[in-house]
């Protein structure tokens, strides 16, 4: 199973409206380079919930329920969704200031990419920001 991140501008759709929904269609993704990581999201792939904006923090973990498929909305085969569940808030938000003030994320994609709204996040930094998730206060 892979690790991925995907951001989101809480004043479009925060992870409060996916814990209400409990699940979504993660959309409106165009950037080229982050429709190339949904393409390779496969069932049961887990997720950090990115808010952007003036939050910049991780604030929860989700898993794909779909393989990628295209946007219906759309008409589109490039640009494609995948299906998203909740699956519980971080006790505590980590902060993207934290996660900058960590030499170990200086090649993480939200350090070096801070643009992209899809990444891959590598085993040993999906632990640390676990950790990170579970520790803060």
């Amino acid at each position: 199973m892979a690790g991925w991140l995907l951001k989101t501008e809480p004043s479009t759709y925060s992870f409060a409206d996916l814990e209400r929904d409990g699940t979504t269609v993660w959309d409106g993704v165009a950037n080229a380079q982050a429709l190339i990581y949904l393409r390779q999201m496969q069932l049961g792939d887990q997720l950090l919930i990115y808010h952007s904006g003036d939050e910049r923090a991780v604030v929860g973990r989700a898993e794909i329920v779909s393989t990628p498929y295209p946007d219906p909305q759309l008409g589109d085969p490039k640009r494609v969704v995948v299906d998203v569940q909740v699956r519980q808030r971080l006790p505590q938000p980590i902060a993207l200031a934290a996660i900058k003030a960590d030499p170990a994320f200086a090649q993480f994609g939200l350090v070096r990419l801070p643009r992209l709204s899809v990444m891959p996040v590598p085993d040993e930094l999906w632990a640390k920001l676990q950790a990170l998730g579970s520790s803060l206060s």
